[in-house]
C-alpha cells in the first residue's frame, strides 16, 4: 500500500524513488527504439526506428513527471 503523505517517508525511500529514474529512463528509450527497429524489420521500413525512439523518449519523461509529482 503506498503512503498517503510522501513528507512522512525518510529520506532514503524517496532517494530511491528519485535513483529509480536513472534507469527508467534510459530503459524506456531502448525498449522504445528496439521495438521500432524490430517493426522496420519485420515490415521492411527505414523510419519506424525513430517513431519507437521517440515514443520510448516520451515514456520516460510521463514516467519522471509521475514520480516528481507523486513525490510533492
Amino acid at each position: 500500500m503506498a503512503d498517503p503523505n510522501p513528507k512522512d517517508r525518510s529520506p532514503w525511500s524517496q532517494a530511491g524513488n528519485y535513483a529509480q529514474l536513472a534507469f527508467i529512463f534510459p530503459a524506456a528509450t531502448v525498449i522504445g527504439w528496439l521495438i521500432g527497429v524490430g517493426l522496420d524489420k519485420w515490415l521492411h521500413t527505414t523510419w519506424l526506428y525513430i517513431v519507437g525512439l521517440i515514443l520510448g523518449i516520451i515514456a520516460g519523461f510521463v514516467e519522471l513527471i509521475r514520480t516528481v509529482s507523486k513525490n510533492q
